[in-house]
């Protein structure tokens, strides 16, 4: 497996996202599956998706690193593993494929992020980094620069152009909230599960991951075609403009794009064939509203929010303690998605 040239054909698009920013709905928008240069697997990306749900799952995140035990971390390690040499994998389908010059993934920032760095603090040194993928040819190159949080180095971040999505999180995370509940009703937040799901959830809560990944780019790859890009859900729902921008600085074809689509309101929309059934629930119930849908709907992108209203609406629906803990985490996100959001593609007037 040769990881790519950042200079040569394919390029390598990775779409970094949250839940609930309604990055599903981008990759039907620009119609990815379908896009005539793209390699990417059936799932549009996540690679990582199946890592993280089965930790997630097993109450690994309810505790720090430190106290997981050895068969606990081999696993999270496998996991992790076989995501990226799968990612890779792809990357050299793209080589050999003709017609193909784009590899294509999105994930979640959190999915990727050091699980220490979530968890444990800040790391600076490599023993506050657990895992560590086996990447060819950069064995001797593990070098992890400020605000580098994630399982990558910076020589194989620097092979990719990286997009980041965004969305207002008076909007995101109630509706995150409101799908995690969704779980527990599906047996994924049993007993066992429940205190990893709820840490998962706050972890998730956070363009914290988004941001630190963006500044490294911002730092790395300033200039040229991997100039890092920012879009915002509410832009790509009433502004399509935005869309067809996002395609002339990534390079994908604007003429496959769809706005409008037939519903699937069955069916699991990511394949997951050899996943646990849970992980398949999961993947449903987290696209069933875009797998209903027939095309962008506006009504999902209000033009005013007022926390303090919505969260009058957070209480009522979920409980005063939990709507009260969900302004809190709105009200702590909102410097990082406001520093992101400046920085957002807009449409050319």
């Amino acid at each position: 497996m040769a990881i790519s040239n950042p200079d040569r054909l394919p390029r390598r698009l990775f779409l970094v996202s949250t839940p609930r920013t309604a990055s599903n709905l981008l990759v039907r928008v620009l119609n990815i599956q379908n896009q005539p240069e793209v390699v990417t697997n059936d799932k549009s990306g996540y690679f990582f998706f199946e890592p993280y749900t089965v930790a997630t799952a097993k109450g690994y995140f309810s505790k720090p690193i430190s106290q997981w035990e050895p068969d606990q971390k081999a696993e999270y390690q496998t996991l992790l593993q076989q995501a990226f040499d799968n990612l890779e994998a792809h990357g050299d389908q793209a080589h050999k494929e003709q017609g193909k010059r784009i590899l294509w993934t999105k994930e979640h920032a959190f999915w990727f992020a050091n699980p220490a760095a979530k968890f444990d603090g800040n790391p600076d040194t490599a023993q506050d980094r657990p895992f560590s993928l086996t990447i060819p040819g950069y064995s001797g190159d593990a070098t992890f620069s400020k605000h580098n949080n994630t399982l990558f180095p910076d020589k194989y971040l620097s092979t990719w152009k990286f997009s980041f999505l965004i969305r207002h999180p008076a909007l995101a995370w109630p509706s995150m909230y409101r799908a995690l509940q969704g779980l527990s009703e599906i047996g994924m937040m049993g007993e066992q599960q429940a205190e990893g799901m709820k840490a998962a959830q706050l972890a998730n809560m956070t363009y914290k991951w988004t941001r630190s990944l963006y500044e490294w780019c911002s730092e790395h790859q300033a200039k040229g075609a991997n100039k890092p890009l920012i879009l915002d859900a509410h832009d790509i729902i009433l502004n399509p403009g935005v869309v067809l921008k996002f395609c002339e600085e990534t390079g994908l074809d604007k003429s496959v794009l769809q706005f409008e689509w037939e519903s699937q309101p069955t069916g699991i929309e990511f394949g997951h064939e050899d996943a646990p059934g849970y992980v398949k629930d999961a993947a449903n119930l987290m696209t069933a509203s875009l797998r209903g849908s027939r095309g962008v709907m506006k009504d999902k992108a209000p033009l005013e929010i007022d926390i303090a209203k919505e969260a009058e609406k957070w209480k009522a629906e979920f409980g005063r303690e939990a709507g009260e803990k969900l302004e809190v985490a709105v009200r702590k996100a909102m410097d990082d998605y406001e520093f992101l959001s400046e920085r957002r593609t807009k449409m050319v007037d």
